[in-house]
């Protein structure tokens, strides 16, 4: 059953990055969504009117959200999860027909934004302008917006014909953020792409990748760094590519193909902790719960530990136990060195469970 939930003034709906299948219309009040534009980096802020739905892409396609989702006001939302959103929508064909206008309004800006930034009166192939977007911030060292870009791309183009370089691009992006903060890092040399020897390239760009990744620059490109990995690491990245295109399925028989092999102890840790995330995106919460318990107890110092926990008030969360999931919550409030973006995520988790 949809449930209604409260929440007060200034307080955060979701943040963006968070996954989850809820799927909100505002009742009452006043909600904004917050992002940044791809383009330019400004603040973009969207208000959602009364009776309208959002976090509804996300949630459907299954992929992290685009926004932070804030109550300007003492707002009441209606939350729907996944299966009961459809079944509303089926019985309600202006619901669809809504989404679609709002959908293709926004991929014509997105289209938009992409010629005027890198092809000014040029025909642009849409996915091939979208991966050209996440190449452009690469090449100017901005690398959340080159991992945005490259994020975005996985999420509409998840076989597109550059899914592996963008897949590649966005794991060294994702690294140079987390290494060096926000529009920071090493440079990247020529950071072309086979896509941009097809294309005739970004403005001023002159450096060539093709499924080797990124030559040129130091550290190593993406294709130069894979090229070293051993046989159990590119197995790894190549689940992850699994996960990222949404496979989930097909992405944990990889990951469970590492652990049976065992021949790596960092890699196998790592695989069983993504095959416990494979198993909360397939909506497989009790076997989630079972996992990462055995997981947690096997090896209490694992790097991903505070996730772990997470994932597990996630599923306890998802089953109806809010006293369990918030039990979770608050033991990784209490353990020291959480990363922020994770107490933000516990933080707005917690609220949405009094605001039940």
């Amino acid at each position: 059953m949809p449930k209604a939930m409260t929440y007060k003034a200034n307080s955060v709906i979701y943040f963006q990055g968070d996954v989850s299948d809820r799927i909100y219309i505002l009742k009452a009040g006043r909600v904004s969504l917050n992002s940044n534009d791809i383009e330019t980096g400004e603040a973009v802020r969207d208000s959602i009117q009364t009776g309208e739905f959002f976090g509804v892409k996300s949630a459907l396609g299954k992929y992290p959200r685009e926004e932070n989702a804030v109550a300007l006001s003492d707002s009441h939302v209606v939350v729907f999860s996944v299966p009961e959103f459809e079944q509303l929508a089926l019985s309600n064909t202006r619901i669809v027909m809504k989404m679609l206008n709002v959908f293709s309004n926004q991929l014509r800006r997105l289209h938009a934004k992409v010629r005027g930034l890198l092809a000014e009166g040029e025909q642009v192939n849409p996915e091939l302008g979208l991966y050209r977007i996440g190449e452009y911030y690469m090449k100017k060292k901005e690398y959340d917006k080159a991992l945005y870009a490259f994020q975005k791309y996985l999420t509409y183009y998840p076989g597109g014909a550059y899914h592996q370089d963008a897949n590649r691009l966005a794991q060294q992006a994702e690294q140079y953020v987390s290494k060096y903060g926000i529009g920071q890092g090493p440079g990247l040399g020529n950071a072309g792409s086979g896509a941009q020897q097809a294309a005739g390239g970004v403005s001023g760009g002159t450096g060539a990748v093709g499924d080797a990744g990124v030559t040129g620059g130091n550290p190593a490109g993406a294709g130069e760094r894979n090229a070293q990995l051993g046989p159990v690491a590119k197995q790894y990245y190549a689940a992850v590519s699994s996960f990222s295109q949404g496979n989930y399925t097909e992405a944990m028989k990889q990951f469970k193909t590492i652990v049976d092999k065992s021949e790596d102890r960092e890699y196998v840790v790592k695989s069983m902790f993504e095959i416990g995330r494979c198993l909360y995106s397939l909506g497989r919460y009790d076997d989630c719960i079972r996992h990462f318990t055995a997981l947690v107890q096997r090896y209490p110092k694992m790097p991903d530990l505070d996730e772990a926990l997470f994932y597990l008030g996630q599923s306890y969360e998802e089953n109806g136990d809010q006293e369990r999931a918030g039990g979770f919550y608050k033991k990784i409030l209490s353990r020291s060195g959480v990363s922020e973006p994770l107490k933000r995520k516990v933080n707005n988790a917690l609220r949405g469970l009094e605001g039940t």
